[in-house]
Parts: structure tokens; sequence; C-alpha cells
């Protein structure tokens, strides 16, 4: 009789985890399972209703953000959106008993990189986008939705500074996107709330705003010529600014692709000049996800290769959806994905694809990442509101 009691609870609690899943972790507009990843990550409505995030941007204004609540039909705005802390609690205590998903293997890359240092954490750093490093000091530069918008943090992880208030002034950053540090300490960063980029000094003073030039600027990097790469996402096109930045001047704008397909990530060789840029394709007759494509061009804007989803599907039989793109200082392309919750390298653009994994554990939802000293690559988890710096296991 003894023995038949824990099989009693187990099953009591099988029943539980089963109504739970179906009742408060679901979807109830596409009714999947929620989950900390991107697609699935639950959002709270301004009226506290919750959805997941693709239904979110489904449901949103492309341009306005606007959308009107499924449930009860209050006007709402997607970038107010948050995140819904007490489900995806609910889903971290729940996790050992929901069956985890089908893993697949992929070719590890000599050297795994594991994590070394981490930090940041909700309360310091809230729902962040975006990463950069600043090439003179090795700071750490961090986009996020606090009440001050960008945070610097130093080689161990304190934060040294933060400045651009969050507010609706021309000088205030309403939605930050991205990041990028400049090679004399500028930061520029996109503003998707009045579709700007702004460009403040290391201290935070505000030198220049570029407004009325782009549908929805995404994506920043920075060429080894001080120019500053951007992605509208809206418009599809690549532009490529030249700034003095110490004089706050914007000398001239060039747009040099047009016709690309919802660009969002980029990401610059500093030593062959390439310029990556990860595309968000439409979402498949039959699916609920959007593909994605990594498509690189030549210093000189030239296509080389590209590489998308559905191509890497061909070889591998994982699903693999790119969220942020960098180089490492060899000129390989890497990716973050968030289908694996892993960082993979792509190889270089004239081989692609010769995929391999670099990290696959210890990350829950990557957005982007960046290169430091010593080839250490630095991490921004936007579900653990950190930076998790990974370094090659010697042991």
């Amino acid at each position: 009789m003894g023995a038949e009691e824990p099989s009693g609870r187990v099953l009591a609690l099988q029943e539980l985890v089963r109504e739970a899943e179906i009742s408060l972790l679901e979807c109830k507009v596409c009714f999947e399972r929620f989950s900390a990843g991107q697609h699935r990550r639950p959002r709270n409505l301004a009226c506290g209703h919750v959805i997941c995030l693709d239904c979110l941007a489904t449901l949103a204004h492309p341009r306005t953000l606007a959308l009107e609540c499924p449930f009860c039909r209050r006007a709402c705005r997607g970038c107010d959106a948050s995140d819904c802390l007490p489900v995806l609690h609910l889903l971290e205590l729940l996790g050992r008993a929901l069956p985890p998903p089908p893993a697949t293997a992929l070719p590890c890359a000599s050297g795994t990189l594991i994590c070394k240092l981490a930090f940041g954490g909700w309360g310091t750093l809230v729902n962040p986008t975006g990463l950069a490093l600043c090439p003179k000091t090795g700071r750490i530069v961090v986009v996020h939705d606090g009440k001050r918008r960008v945070k610097v943090f130093d080689a161990e992880g304190e934060c040294v500074h933060q400045f651009g208030e969050k507010g609706e002034s021309t000088r205030d950053i309403r939605y930050p996107l991205d990041v990028t540090v400049t090679s004399d300490c500028h930061v520029v960063v996109s503003d998707a709330g009045d579709r700007s980029i702004k460009v403040f000094d290391f201290f935070g003073h505000i030198k220049l705003i570029i407004g009325g030039q782009f549908s929805l600027p995404w994506g920043l990097d920075t060429t080894p010529k001080n120019e500053v790469v951007v992605t509208d996402a809206e418009a599809g096109s690549l532009h490529i600014l030249e700034v003095d930045f110490p004089e706050g001047d914007l000398r001239s704008i060039e747009k040099v692709h047009a016709h690309l397909c919802g660009p969002r990530g980029v990401a610059v060789s500093a030593c062959t000049g390439a310029i990556a840029v990860l595309e968000y394709l439409p979402v498949a007759e039959g699916t609920r996800t959007c593909g994605t494509r990594v498509k690189v061009f030549s210093e000189t804007r030239q296509f080389i290769s590209q590489v998308d989803s559905f191509g890497l599907s061909l070889f591998f039989p994982s699903n693999i959806t790119a969220s942020a793109v960098t180089f490492d200082p060899q000129g390989n392309v890497i990716i973050t994905d968030t289908s694996s919750q892993a960082v993979l390298c792509l190889g270089k653009p004239e081989e692609f694809p010769r995929l391999k994994s670099l990290i696959t554990q210890g990350l829950s939802q990557p957005v982007a990442l960046a290169y430091a000293k010593e080839n250490s690559l630095l991490v921004l988890d936007s579900s653990t509101h950190s930076v998790k710096v990974f370094k090659t296991d010697q042991g």
C-alpha cells in the first residue's frame, strides 16, 4: 500500500500540469503553449489580457503598433506590452514536469564556449534589445526598456553610467531597438518610438538627431571607416551614414540596398568590411513562424552570398531562427538562434553554410551579441535581462 501513495501523487501532479497547460500556459489566440523563447513569449496587454509575442506582432499595426485586444476590444499599443511574469515563473516551475522539446544535435566547433560571467538581471536591465562594445574603452553598452534607456558597464559587469531618459521629448529615447559605438566613442541608438537615429557622446550628451529619413530604423553597426550602417525594417533598405561626430553634423546618407525583406540585425566585419544583414521573411502558408535569412555584401556593397532557414534545414534537421548576427575576428558569420537557444557559426560568407554550434547551453532568448577582447563573446539574453560572457573552455 505504501508504494501506491507516491504513484497517486505523481498522477495528481501530471493532471495538475495538464490542466495548467490548457488553462494558463496556452495563448488563447493561436492556442499554442507559451514559452520563454521569442515567438511564444507571454506578453501583457495594457488591458491585462495575455497573448504570445507572435500574435501580438500579427495583430499590431506595422507603423503605429496599435491593436485592439482580441478579448475585450480595448485599444492598446504593441510597444506598451510587457512580459507576463506570473506565466513565465509558472513555466519555469513546471518546466521539469512538462515534456521538453525534442533536441537535435548540431556539430560542435572546437573549443566549446562556456559562460564565465553574467550581469544585469531584472531591474538593472528591463527587456534589453541591443548590445555594443566601445572599441576604445572595452565598456559594454546596452539599450533596454528602463527609465534610462542606455546603460554602460565595465568589463566586470558593474554599471558605471546610464543616460537617455524615457519620455516623449525629441531628445528622449522612446523605444530603443539597437545600439552601436563608434571608434571615437559616440553612442548611436535607433529609436522606433519616433523613427529616428540619435547620437550621444559617451557621457550621454545628445549630439545629433536624424529624423524624417527612415520608416523604421532598426539594426546598427559601425564600419572600419567610422560610418554607421542602418537597416530600415519597414522600407526594406540598408543605409550608410557619414557623420562628423564631434561636431554633430550629418554629412550624407547613402541608400546602398533598397529591396531587402524586413531587415533587422546588421553587422560589419572589422577585418574585411563585409556587411551581414538579417532579414525576416514572411510567414509561410501553413506555419505560424517566419523564416530568417542572412545576406552578406562585400565592403564595396556587392552581393556575396546568402543562407536562409530553409537552406539550413537541408543540411541539418533542426529548425533555426536567427535573431542576431555578428562577425568573429576571423570574418566568420555568427548568429543567435532562438529556436534552440544557441549561438551558431555559419562560416565565412564564401563558404556558406558550414554550420557549427558555439554555445548550446545557458541561453534562453539570445537577441544580440558582440565579440570582445581575447575572443570572448558577449550575448544579450532578453529572457533573463542579462549580458552573458562566454569564453573558450580550455579544460
